[in-house]
């Protein structure tokens, strides 16, 4: 299998860590418009060629069935290159966020379509995790009883993409270039979990809030017009036309009380853990007849592959024709189509309506 790295910074590394775990033989290329970047990332895997631009890279052999491209850029420069790929003959894993607005997601899509592709994203990082699998089992179970609240909520107090997360990369604070804050930023992988663990037919977003919060460590002389903080009360809706209420926020910058909570209220049991912290415990809260009691699940077993490793892995499994968690085409597209109704929400004070495509596994 082959596959096609644009962009050759950190994150395209991460993809070929990954598939040295995966059970079929990778063979990567790589391209950048940076020759620095390209001369850095020669130096640790020097055994992959590498290319000065995209259309040479795509255009250096004939592509082959299973070809994947994969997109590791900034968000602003996701569009052409997923085109280029879809017009090469090739499959493409995009990384998050999936675009800069709806309109360029929908052409994606329509590419793919039109090559008979799939397009997929690599918002997935957070599914299969043990305690998330736990979740699931425990909601399947019945256990809870109806489903009638949940608490997702993940704050950091300084965890800002651009500042203190890779300072190097500016462009995380420039909406001109990333599309938006810490929702682009994380959102995609809010809603692949939230969609993982209750597989709604649509949500509503209502008294949605988008923040920048002031501090001294904020960089002068750049671009900083984007969110660290957002909020909003969410509706989900079932196939059976259920409504599961959940408070949302996200940040990576507050003034607030940091908060990694994840709760789940039914009407017989509560289950509470750390949305994105594999290791900390799932907690069932239960009356057991005597006062209400507290037990720790038993979680899922440990699959061998990290959060870096699961975007690559699902998506070479989906083109295999295997069982995967892929966020694929029309789901992809929802989910970010979800992300860009949060900003309209914000902005109008509205309420606004997103529908997913059912879960393919």
């Amino acid at each position: 299998m082959r596959v096609y790295l644009v962009g050759a910074g950190v994150i395209s590394r991460t993809h070929v860590e990954a598939a040295a775990k995966l059970d079929v033989d990778v063979e990567f290329r790589v391209a950048d418009v940076s020759r620095a970047m390209l001369d850095d990332f020669a130096a640790v895997y020097p055994s992959i060629p590498t290319f000065d631009g995209v259309d040479e890279m795509l255009a250096s052999e004939p592509a082959a069935d299973d070809d994947i491209v994969i997109v590791a850029t900034p968000p602003f420069a996701h569009l052409e290159p997923t085109l280029a790929a879809f017009a090469s003959g090739r499959h493409v894993l995009c990384e998050k966020p999936l675009a800069m607005n709806v309109a360029q997601a929908e052409r994606m899509l329509e590419a793919a379509n039109k090559a008979g592709k799939l397009l997929g994203c690599c918002s997935v990082r957070f599914r299969g995790l043990p305690h998330t699998e736990t979740v699931k089992r425990v909601i399947e179970s019945g256990v809870l009883g109806e489903l009638y609240h949940a608490s997702f909520v993940n704050k950091w107090f300084r965890s800002r993409s651009g500042i203190e997360y890779q300072p190097q990369s500016r462009w995380f604070l420039d909406s001109s270039r990333s599309g938006g804050g810490v929702l682009m930023d994380w959102g995609p992988y809010d809603i692949a979990t939230i969609t993982d663990l209750f597989d709604p037919v649509s949500i509503d977003i209502s008294g949605a809030f988008v923040a920048r919060p002031r501090t001294t460590a904020d960089p002068d002389g750049v671009v900083f017009d984007v969110e660290t903080a957002a909020g909003a009360s969410l509706s989900l809706i079932d196939g059976d036309g259920r409504r599961l209420a959940v408070d949302f926020q996200r940040a990576s910058g507050t003034q607030g009380e940091e908060m990694f909570r994840a709760e789940l209220e039914g009407t017989d049991a509560s289950l509470r853990w750390k949305a994105f912290d594999s290791q900390a415990p799932v907690i069932l809260r239960i009356d057991r007849g005597d006062g209400v009691v507290e037990e720790i699940v038993d979680p899922e077993p440990r699959e061998p592959y990290s959060v870096f490793d699961y975007p690559l892995f699902h998506f070479t499994n989906a083109v295999r024709g295997l069982a995967n968690r892929a966020n694929l085409g029309e789901r992809a597209v929802d989910h970010f189509r979800w992300i860009r109704a949060f900003y309209d929400a914000a902005a109008d004070g509205g309420t606004h309506r997103v529908s997913f495509a059912r879960a393919s596994a």
